[in-house]
């Protein structure tokens, strides 16, 4: 008796813990409009999952950030690209609080950070830790204000919740921010595969779409397909929430046959380190085919996502001659809203034999190994588990243009591509980079680090390269006023800059010799200082900004204006 009475105490700790497993009545919501969403946790971003939510700002900039708890500042950044201006709050409670893409930081953080920025004379700062407690918050008190910094984003406001300690991201949605939501997610497309080559799905070994159709309102069916051996299933998937049209991410996908779940995983929480695992979680090769991301419902080998709830043969489908099955595939959103579509299966022996092409080159890698090849001049090298499977790589060298494979095989690391410049004048070579050229229309600069006589890089994407050269130096040009003028009533000056080649490594610049601080628009292509900065002495006054794009080109401005104080 006392030992079933302790079984039975310990089954509701567990059933308590497990409903409050995470606070949802310590944090405020970050900002004080209708929350509206548009980005979801966990949603498919290009090679990793989003670690937020992005909420709505009403297509304004500007609107007050709040510290969602009481807490102090943890970390502070600026950057041109990912998250811009960030701010990371940490929580008594045992949370970490970020908020990102901002404009600007609320009082006393923004002067906390224009000195670091004044000091290091640069716009941005890398990451900033100041001291544990040295910057304080209370719940509610304005800490940022929103933006879209942080490259070609739209105003929005990132917000992340993270376990302190560990730094796995965690939904924010269980911590109580209400979101309408009222609509049930889209299935808009099925794959099935056969997953060994003695597997067939209607005769055949390839794997196919299946067309689907309407039974009643968020319920599909497909039509009967034959099989055989092992196979798996794709979707291609999206969401919509109350007052948005973003096309989000599903929070779990379900697939049950003849009513027993096999397969489940949902997005309440990951760490950074898995989150590459998304090129294996999705059909990578149709991805990079048809820009469409479909879902796969088994687990494939290398898979390291710790999303994955109590699978069954990780979600792989054993069909057997002459047995009927029912597969169910049910996707949901936080809200609970689903929808589901029925493929219905037959298993039919089939001995009919495919003989298939193999697939085979000179270069042969084998996964767990490391490889390096040289042709022409070019040489390509592999760290050991680059690739999550052997495979035979394409490896070429044609008119100047490497061939290294096709970009529909995704990696696991990054790898070195390296020229032999011997052959070019120092002059040639001052203006050459390596560039992409997967997109033919637009070469795509590569971040080339140069010895005497090679040129070297490395990347995540395979596909095709060549040597380029940038012989153009960056623009720039005053917007907001013309040089020699007065310019009194002037808050701030604005200037354009840009580059049309490899793009635009750095620039800089100063008043009356002085380093100030021009923010960076990267969409607007422009550099922006407030005068409010610095006091100016005397009337007339000298601007110059240097640019400098990513082969060593450069470019300088010299205006005169008249302002007084």
């Amino acid at each position: 008796m006392k030992l079933l009475f302790t079984l039975f105490i310990t089954f509701l700790a567990v059933s308590f813990y497990g409903q409050q497993k995470h606070p949802t009545k310590d944090f405020r919501n970050p900002l004080d409009i209708p929350t509206v969403l548009a980005g979801t946790f966990g949603e498919l971003r290009t090679n990793h999952f989003h670690a937020g939510i992005d909420i709505k700002t009403q297509r304004k900039e500007g609107l007050n950030v709040y510290a969602v708890g009481d807490g102090y500042v943890s970390r502070i950044k600026v950057a041109l690209w990912g998250y811009g201006k960030v701010i990371y709050v940490d929580h008594p409670n045992g949370y970490t609080s970020v908020y990102a893409h901002l404009s600007k930081f609320g009082n006393g953080i923004e002067t906390y950070v224009k000195k670091r920025q004044y000091q290091k004379e640069r716009y941005e700062t890398g990451n900033i830790f100041p001291k544990k407690g040295e910057i304080p918050v209370k719940k509610g008190q304005v800490i940022a204000f929103t933006g879209s910094t942080g490259g070609f984003v739209a105003p929005h406001l990132h917000y992340e919740i993270r376990n302190t300690k560990t730094e796995k991201i965690i939904n924010p949605l269980l911590f109580g921010i209400q979101v309408k939501d009222t609509i049930a997610p889209k299935i808009k497309g099925l794959i099935v595969y056969p997953l060994t080559d003695s597997s067939r799905v209607n005769q055949h070994n390839n794997k196919s779409l299946l067309g689907f159709k309407k039974i009643k309102e968020h319920l599909y069916t497909t039509n009967r397909i034959t099989a055989s051996g092992p196979i798996g299933f794709g979707i291609n998937v999206y969401d919509q929430l109350n007052g948005a049209y973003n096309k989000n991410g599903v929070y779990s996908i379900e697939m049950r046959v003849n009513g027993h779940k096999v397969y489940h995983h949902n997005l309440e929480t990951f760490s950074f380190k898995e989150s590459k695992y998304i090129n294996l979680l999705i059909d990578y090769t149709h991805y990079a085919a048809y820009k469409k991301k479909f879902q796969r419902t088994h687990k494939v080998e290398k898979n390291q996502l710790k999303i994955y709830k109590n699978l069954l043969h990780d979600g792989v489908v054993h069909v057997k001659n002459g047995f009927n099955y029912s597969i169910e595939i049910i996707v949901s959103d936080f809200a609970g809203n689903s929808s589901t579509v029925k493929i219905p299966v037959k298993g039919v022996q089939n001995n009919a034999i495919f003989k298939q092409k193999k697939d085979t080159t000179a270069y042969k890698i084998i996964a767990g190994k490391f490889h390096k090849w040289s042709k022409k001049g070019v040489s390509i090298a592999f760290p050991k588990n680059t690739f999550y499977n052997d495979l035979f790589l394409d490896f070429d060298v044609q008119d100047s243009i490497v061939k290294i494979h096709e970009p529909t095989v995704p990696l696991n690391k990054s790898y070195t591509l390296t020229f032999d410049v011997s052959k070019y004048s120092e002059k040639e070579k001052s203006q050459m980079y390596i560039a992409n050229i997967n997109n033919k229309r637009y070469p795509s600069y590569q971040n080339t680090r140069k010895k005497k006589d090679k040129f070297y890089t490395t990347t995540k994407t395979l596909g095709k390269f060549t040597l380029a050269t940038d012989k153009q130096k960056p623009t720039i040009y005053l917007k907001n006023f013309k040089s020699e003028k007065w310019i009194t009533k002037h808050s701030e000056i604005i200037v354009k800059i840009s580059d049309k080649g490899t793009g635009i490594k750095s620039y800089r610049a100063t008043l009356d010799g002085a380093w100030i601080l021009m923010e960076y628009d990267l969409k607007k292509k422009q550099i922006v200082y407030q005068f409010k900065d610095k006091e100016l002495i005397g009337a007339k006054h000298l601007l110059k900004i240097e640019v400098e794009d990513n082969v060593g080109n450069t470019n300088t401005l010299n205006a005169t204006f008249y302002k007084k104080q």
